[in-house]
């Protein structure tokens, strides 16, 4: 059975960035009534500018932040009456470039584990109740990062692989009430946050070329992971993967990650490439 999105109210965490904007626009030209929400109250007035003020509310929301997350359900109550979808999709990297676990930074570490892992699960804790009373559905933007290697980005990288496990363990347990939860496992994909920690400049650009064949490197625009995000949502599928190419990666993740593991561990080229990022983003 099709799920209509035509009418429903969906909140976007990281609305304004490439991603959340691409599948708020996405979402509503199929009809749903939009909640954005961003660190920021200038981005996300931006973005809800573009649609009717009859379907769209904007404010700002820091995931990090409990009484916050509250507040904006609350509010989107009081506004459309209900909540039925909700795409936890706040995230964020390394600030400046990308760093190793031993020459990092504790705070910012931790920072990111508390926006993308801590974030997500406030998000869903919080707004949950209502989505299982209309039925609705849980979406988190994950990452290829869930199931390859996380080197040199490794809270990120942690933080996807957290709230995989975390989604896939709510569908279980959502199946009963009519209730669905899925991942969105983005490959790379042409936003700002990637650029710099995922090769943007030339050393983790010729890191990547080593550590991922080309076929696998082709970035695709947000545009394409949100028609892909709204076509699976009609289905209530499980897992979203976008571009396609990344299906089999995640088939045989075991294999697969056995081997990468492996060959980063033994690149001798790849070894010097991380003491030389080290050596240029000493602390």
């Amino acid at each position: 059975m099709v799920y209509d999105i035509k009418d429903k109210v969906v909140l976007i965490t990281g609305a304004s960035g490439g991603i959340g904007a691409a599948c708020a626009r996405e979402l509503y030209a199929q009809g749903a009534k939009l909640v954005l929400t961003d660190i920021s109250q200038t981005s996300v007035d931006a973005l809800a500018s573009e649609f009717s003020k009859e379907r769209v509310l904007a404010k700002k929301m820091d995931v990090t932040d409990w009484k916050s997350i509250q507040k904006v359900f609350e509010l989107t109550l009081s506004t459309f009456g209900k909540m039925d979808i909700v795409l936890a999709n706040a995230g964020i990297s390394w600030k400046e470039s990308a760093y190793t676990v031993f020459n990092c930074d504790a705070n910012e570490f931790e920072k990111i584990l508390d926006v993308d892992l801590l974030g997500v699960w406030r998000t869903i804790k919080t707004t949950l109740p209502e989505i299982v009373k209309n039925k609705g559905q849980v979406v988190v933007t994950s990452s290829i990062y869930a199931f390859t290697n996380g080197m040199c980005n490794a809270p990120y990288a942690t933080s996807k692989a957290g709230i995989e496990m975390l989604t896939r363990s709510l569908r279980a347990e959502l199946a009963g009430r009519g209730t669905s939860a899925s991942v969105l496992y983005p490959g790379w994909i042409a936003t700002p946050l990637t650029e710099g920690v995922f090769g943007g400049d030339h050393l983790t650009t010729k890191m990547r070329e080593i550590g991922f064949p080309f076929f696998l490197r082709k970035a695709i625009p947000p545009e394409v992971v949100a028609r892909s995000f709204v076509k699976g949502l009609t289905r209530r599928k499980a897992r979203i993967i976008v571009p396609a190419r990344w299906a089999p990666i995640q088939l045989f993740r075991g294999i697969v990650g056995i081997f990468s593991d492996w060959f980063l561990a033994n690149h001798k080229r790849l070894q010097s490439m991380v003491l030389e990022l080290e050596a240029r983003t000493k602390r």
